[in-house]
């Protein structure tokens, strides 16, 4: 028996999973990919090249793979890439990525994204990432594994969210966030560690202990940036946690939340 709804319109050239379904009024391209066991509901649409992996569960009336919100975009054939295993909840939208930035919009595998939330061109998501209700990622926001963004936050272009951060309710930031550290306000501004939620993933009290170590050479400790990080160079040497940090310091290209 089919799992494709009577009313929905899949194009005879998309590529779906047998045991994929999909609900009532959705409209799947030509050039979409629907993995094996994944979920469309009701009135969602996906287009371009889209591809959906295993287990994913798309809810009504949201939009994947449309074209970028960008003035530069001139048809180019890029493309949206979401993972395994994610949960993408109603009136999301997806943007396909842009040439100027690679070509993919990407979503990893493992994600809870809760109703209305946007993603916009050339954005590059991991894994384990909660992103509460009517959140927004700018064009080329990274955001790291295991990141938390609370309800209504909003992230500037080229910003990235590091692994294990999180956003407080409403939070805009312009700036990006270093691993492990919790932001809020307006202009968010740095409020501490997420221990919480370093112990929900199984940090010990030691690890944590290393990682407020870090956020005291970062932001209470007074001493210039070029001497933190050394420090923190130095630490990593001998706790692996630090690591991110480090790694965070190397490759950010916007100034970030200090």
């Amino acid at each position: 028996m089919s799992k494709i709804h009577e009313t929905a319109l899949v194009d005879p050239a998309a590529e779906v999973a047998d045991d994929a379904e999909i609900g009532p009024f959705s409209v799947i391209g030509p050039k979409v990919r629907i993995g094996a066991g994944s979920w469309i509901g009701a009135h969602v649409v996906v287009t371009g090249r889209t591809t959906i992996g295993e287990n994913t569960r798309i809810f009504h009336s949201a939009s994947m793979g449309e074209e970028p919100q960008d003035k530069k975009y001139g048809g180019e054939d890029t493309e949206l890439v979401i993972g395994d295993n994610t949960t993408i909840r109603e009136m999301c939208t997806f943007s396909r990525g842009t040439v100027e930035g690679g070509g993919k919009t990407i979503v990893g595998n493992n994600n809870w994204i809760m109703a209305c939330v946007h993603i916009a061109h050339d954005c590059v998501l991991g894994d384990n990432i909660i992103m509460a209700n009517n959140t927004s990622l700018a064009g080329h926001v990274t955001v790291g594994d295991w990141a938390i963004l609370s309800g209504y936050s909003l992230i500037h272009q080229f910003c990235t969210v590091g692994e294990h951060s999180f956003t407080s309710f409403a939070s805009y930031v312009n700036r990006s966030i270093p691993p492990y550290v919790t932001v809020s306000g307006e202009k968010a501004k740095a409020r501490g560690v997420n221990t919480e939620g370093l112990r929900r993933r199984g940090y010990s009290a030691e690890q944590i202990q290393q990682v407020r170590r870090a956020y005291k050479l970062l932001y209470r400790s007074g001493i210039p940036l070029d001497e933190a990080v050394q420090k923190l160079r130095e630490m990593a040497g001998e706790h692996d946690e630090i690591k991110p940090l480090v790694d965070f310091m190397d490759i950010t290209e916007k100034s970030f939340i200090r």
